[in-house]
């Protein structure tokens, strides 16, 4: 839930660009706030012990943590501080870490 309430954030942050005249912005805000409800209703489902939705965390933080590590290593002007460590290495790291339960607990 923390890591789609930072990509909700995300999302409304980048609304006041279109203002600007970025109106490309609009549709990348749009999608992220998209993709946070999505991920808050996984996150519920994990919540209530759903297998699928247990698979679809780590398949989405996977991909998140390949994401992050490729921003880490090319050298394309991404943050590299302690705070985009934490939430972009560190978060998906410890989702993972704590969703690898025996698979009895899920249903």
């Amino acid at each position: 839930m923390l890591q789609s309430m930072f990509w909700a954030i995300a999302g409304l942050s980048a609304m006041p660009f279109v203002l600007g005249g970025e109106f490309f912005i609009l549709g990348l805000g749009v999608a992220s706030l998209l993709f946070a409800l999505i991920m808050f209703l996984v996150a519920l489902g994990v919540l209530w012990r759903r297998r699928w939705a247990r698979r679809c965390v780590i398949v989405v933080e996977i991909i998140c943590l390949i994401g992050s590590l490729l921003l880490l290593a090319l050298p394309i002007g991404a943050n590299h501080g302690p705070v985009s460590l934490m939430t972009n290495v560190l978060l998906p790291v410890a989702v993972f870490v704590l969703l690898r339960k025996p698979r009895e607990a899920f249903v």
